[in-house]
């Protein structure tokens, strides 16, 4: 068996934490796989497979931003092999709709954290037995209808690796999942839990050792909030806990190697930007930055996406930031459900504030997610005051990120999630 899985800079974090699973288990662990970035190579491997492979499985995980583009790709696939390959995507968009997802031609969807699945699956498949039986999946069955094998269990980080060893795919480490805060906009709560789950800084340590074998040096990690890690119920702080991570894994890399932590690719609420969590930034990590999210300067708009903080924080919290000496951060998003032009006008007089003490800014354009409260919702138009400064302060080089590429997708997206999309082809046997 030949598992081919798509490999684009987007979604190599779940990909890894995939083929990281699927190492741990002696049957199937030395299955082998294929990471693939680009689509010509990926067309390749798949026909190259079918000479050397009785089974040819497509791997994808798919945001929602994705998906579109995605589909046409599958639909490609599809015409020019047809079923001798099985198509497979996990991710928060197949997660969030798997039923549209698998009439775009995919034959399985795995529904949430899919580590103990893909590993049942995969072994289903090996041994001959009826993969639709696999805990997490969703398929169509021979009369095209959706079926939801519905799971039990939670994962355990500890149980899994961060990345695969063995296909040695190394990077970003995972140290917390699931979110308490349920933001109306984010899938993170929706699709992982609100009660947070961490990976020990003993396990943390063992696989920063092996980086540290590999002469990797450069540690980053993935959190919703990095400096909730530990806490009893993510919404506090445990410094202990903070400084423990940190100064083990300084232990591990030396002098040397760099510590990144509440920089790319994760980020910290204001409230918990403070001097003692910044000190510790300051004793052990390596980023001149730190990510805050603050989503809106608007109080109303905090409240209506359920936040959990206030504008003060975000005040506080580039006051404390710069004041450590380091670089602060700033997200914000527009085009929020609720937000009227006085919303927008309280947001952009925050930012200009922010800026002036030393911020930039990291603006989005607000996209409706699968299993948001906000799903639904039509977000705002962007106005033309809105429009006018981020053009400028873009150009200053002090407001950066994706929001134009993200307002040509809102109306799609939306679109998609609403159902208004039909559906231009529908894969039939």
């Amino acid at each position: 068996m030949a598992l081919i899985l798509y490999y684009p800079k987007e979604t190599i974090f779940s990909m890894n934490a995939v083929a990281g699973a699927l190492e741990t288990d002696k049957t199937i662990k030395n299955t082998d796989i294929f990471f693939i970035r680009k689509i010509d190579v990926l067309l390749k491997q798949i026909e190259s497979s079918f000479h050397s492979y009785d089974i040819v499985v497509l791997g994808f995980s798919i945001f929602t931003t994705q998906f579109l583009e995605i589909s046409k790709l599958i639909k490609k696939i599809r015409k020019r092999f047809g079923n001798q390959v099985m198509i497979i995507a996990g991710g928060p968009h197949p997660s969030g709709m798997p039923e549209q997802t698998l009439r775009y031609g995919i034959d399985v969807v795995f529904i949430g954290e899919s580590e103990n699945s893909i590993i049942d699956f995969i072994t289903n498949l090996q041994t001959n037995q009826d993969y639709r039986r696999t805990k997490g999946i969703a398929f169509l069955d021979d009369n095209k209808q959706f079926l939801y094998n519905k799971k039990e269990y939670v994962i355990d980080l500890n149980q899994f690796p961060p990345f695969p060893q063995i296909n040695a795919r190394f990077g970003s480490i995972e140290i917390s999942r699931g979110c308490p805060y349920k933001c109306y906009f984010c899938q993170t709560s929706f699709m992982l839990g609100t009660i947070p789950r961490y990976r020990s800084v003993e396990t943390i340590c063992k696989y920063i050792t092996i980086m540290k074998e590999e002469n990797l040096t450069d540690i980053r990690f993935i959190a919703p909030n990095a400096f909730s890690y530990g806490s009893s119920d993510g919404k506090g702080i445990n410094l202990t806990k903070l400084e423990e991570l940190l100064f083990n894994v300084r232990k591990i890399i030396g002098d040397t190697g760099r510590i990144f932590f509440g920089s790319f690719p994760s980020e910290v609420r204001p409230e918990h930007v403070k001097k003692e969590t910044l000190n510790l930034i300051k004793t052990y990590a390596d980023n001149d930055n730190i990510i805050i999210g603050a989503q809106s300067g608007s109080q109303n708009i905090l409240d209506a996406c359920n936040r959990g903080h206030t504008v003060t924080h975000i005040y506080r919290a580039v006051d404390e930031t710069v004041k450590a000496g380091l670089h602060p951060n700033v997200d914000f998003l527009f085009g929020l459900p609720y937000e009227n032009e006085q919303d927008v006008e309280q947001t952009i007089e925050v930012m200009k504030d922010l800026i002036s003490k030393g911020a930039r800014i990291h603006a989005h354009t607000f996209i409706p997610l699968p299993q948001t409260p906000f799903s639904k919702l039509k977000g705002t138009k962007i106005t033309k005051k809105a429009q006018i400064f981020l053009r400028e302060y873009n150009f200053r080089g002090h407001v950066y990120g994706n929001f134009r590429k993200q307002q040509k997708l809102v109306t799609k997206t939306r679109n998609l999630i609403t159902h208004k999309t039909r559906d231009k082809w529908v894969f039939e046997e």
